[in-house]
C-alpha cells in the first residue's frame, strides 16, 4: 500500500464553495478524494504535453468566424499539421460562433504544436485538448 502524504492547501471562499456545491452533487464522500481525483486529471492532461510517444484524442475549438482571416488561417494550420488530424467535425453554434472538433493521433510533441498554433490566432474563443496515450 502506496503511503499517503498530507498537504495544506489554501482556497478563494468562493471557489472553495463552488468546489464543494460540486462535489456534494457527485457523491463525493469527501474533499480529499475529490481534490485527488481533480489533481490527478490535471496531471494527466498535462503529462501528454512531455510525451514523444503516440497519442491520440480530440482538440476541441470555439471561434468567432466573423474574424478577418480566421477560417482560412485554421485551415492553413490544419493542412499544415494534416498527417496528425483523423478527422474534423465542424459545427455552427450561434451567428457567430462555431464549434469546431479535430480528431488527432500521432507524436504529442507534434499534436501539441497543432494546438497552440490553433489557440493563439485570433477569433479562436476556447480551445481545449484531450489527449491519450495509445
Amino acid at each position: 500500500m502506496s503511503k499517503i502524504v498530507r498537504v495544506g492547501v489554501t482556497f478563494p471562499p468562493e471557489l472553495l464553495k463552488d468546489f464543494d456545491d460540486i462535489i456534494n452533487t457527485m457523491g463525493y464522500e469527501s474533499r480529499s478524494k475529490a481534490i485527488q481525483d481533480s489533481v490527478r486529471l490535471f496531471v494527466s492532461e498535462r503529462k501528454w504535453l512531455k510525451e514523444e510517444a503516440e497519442q491520440t484524442g480530440v482538440i476541441l475549438m470555439v471561434y468567432n468566424h466573423e474574424v478577418r482571416n480566421i477560417e482560412s488561417g485554421l485551415t492553413d494550420a490544419q493542412h499544415h499539421h494534416s498527417n496528425l488530424i483523423s478527422s474534423t467535425m465542424h459545427i455552427h453554434i450561434g451567428e457567430r460562433d462555431c464549434l469546431e472538433v479535430i480528431a488527432v493521433k500521432g507524436k504529442g510533441s507534434e499534436i501539441r504544436h497543432l494546438r497552440d498554433d490553433l489557440a493563439t490566432r485570433k477569433g479562436v474563443k476556447i480551445l481545449k485538448a484531450t489527449i491519450v496515450n495509445v
